[in-house]
């Protein structure tokens, strides 16, 4: 494994810190923790951190041309707004059973929303893929999903990439960011391409695929045939998710966890929980906003 320099971002203390995503305009980045639940908000400028209680556990947060961000929460998407911490209903996406929630969400070029679903902890394969439009038109692309996880896209747009976490391999397809279809899905990297299980993963400007290797206490920089290129090692043993942000997009940003270390292990882990932020010495992607 290599070595990049760690910044403590944030000592929030998350059980399960999820879903950073930052947004430009504003110079801010978001995430949640889902058991809180929470969503937090991040001023590099200043290290000031902001933080609003959710009504239900929250899964994830992009951002939102119009102003403010989408939440997933339990079942739906949700508006949000930061100044009047006002949440608006925009679309039911899941319709499932009651034990299912939603988790990873991230938007395609044209501003649509991928977002996944799972039976909380994973118990059943009862989750699924879902495409979100503009006008919150909710459509299933993929089905009998564990752990929904690791949404994101190629550069281009015309990749897009998923992983059902407890089957531990990463798969790609070829995407249409016109129309929005999805081609067949395909192994892009096996589950022992890495260490610990794949999570929540961002695509760098050279078009290489990161990915938080959950019980693996690292990072995985793929390349885009599938070839691992790179493991960053990291102080905690549950990495989540990761976003690029900052000043040029020069900040990898990480989301950790607590859910489920003894007592022992956190003591071991004093960063558990915490906002990090790496320098890997490459920059990332801007993330489209969804335009609904």
């Amino acid at each position: 494994m290599s070595a990049a320099p760690i910044a403590i971002a944030a000592t929030t203390v998350d059980e399960l810190g999820e879903s950073p995503c930052w947004v430009a305009d504003a110079g801010l980045l978001y995430w949640v923790d889902l058991r809180a639940p929470a969503l937090h908000r991040l001023d590099p400028a200043t290290g000031a951190v902001r933080s609003w209680p959710m009504p239900d556990l929250i899964g994830a947060v992009v951002a939102r041309r119009g102003g403010g961000v989408v939440v997933a929460v339990r079942h739906g998407l949700y508006g949000f707004d930061p100044e009047t911490a006002k949440l608006t209903l925009l679309a039911s996406v899941e319709t499932g059973p009651p034990e299912n929630r939603l988790n990873d969400a991230k938007c395609d070029p044209a501003g649509r929303i991928f977002c996944g679903s799972m039976w909380d902890f994973g118990l059943r394969s009862t989750g699924g893929l879902y495409r979100i439009d503009a006008k919150g038109a909710v459509t299933q692309v993929r089905s009998e999903v564990t752990v929904a996880n690791a949404i994101a896209f190629a550069p281009d747009g015309r990749i897009l990439y998923f992983t059902d976490t407890r089957r531990g391999v990463i798969e790609q397809a070829d995407y249409d960011p016109v129309t929005g279809e999805i081609g067949p899905w395909r192994l892009f990297a096996a589950a022992e391409a890495a260490p610990g299980r794949p999570d929540g993963a961002t695509v760098d400007a050279e078009g290489y695929l990161w990915n938080a290797r959950y019980q693996g206490g690292c990072l995985a920089r793929f390349a885009p045939d599938g070839r691992l290129d790179r493991l960053v090692e990291l102080p905690v043993s549950q990495p989540t998710s990761c976003a690029f942000g900052g000043a040029g997009l020069r900040a990898l940003y990480v989301t950790t966890a607590r859910q489920k270390l003894s007592t022992e292990a956190l003591a071991e882990e004093p960063l558990a929980g915490a906002l990090l932020a790496l320098d890997v010495g490459v920059a990332g992607l801007a993330e489209p906003l969804f335009v609904g």
